[in-house]
């Protein structure tokens, strides 16, 4: 995983901290973390395409999906960080992703990352 860009959308301050310390010491380079959709967007226009994201799906409210079109339009794979049940995620943007449920578990995290890394 090292060297490898990962896109952090996190609207939880204490949890995108987490997730982004986690992801250096493994040598990761952390894009973000951002917490809006708005954030997250400008970011992905701004910057070279990512490896990887890592995607809360619910922010302030709102859910992530435009963020994960333009992830999915891209080829970027991705995994949710939720609360919710798979049959909440109906978009088709989010729905039969990978996923996991908070809190998070750091060796799930990195673990779910390399294999979408080596998919």
């Amino acid at each position: 995983m090292a060297g490898s860009r990962v896109l952090v959308v996190e609207d939880n301050f204490l949890l995108a901290m987490e997730i982004e310390g986690l992801l250096g010491r493994a040598g990761c380079v952390v894009l973000g973390p951002v917490g809006t959709i708005e954030q997250a967007l400008a970011l992905l226009e701004r910057e070279a395409r990512p490896d990887v994201a890592v995607l809360d799906v619910d922010l302030q409210g709102r859910w992530v999906t435009p963020v994960a079109a333009v992830l999915h339009a891209r080829g970027v794979p991705f995994l949710l960080v939720t609360g919710y049940a798979d049959p909440q995620l109906r978009d088709p943007e989010l729905r039969g992703r990978p996923r996991l449920d908070k809190p998070v578990d750091g060796r799930d995290l990195l673990r779910m990352l390399g294999q979408l890394l080596h998919a």
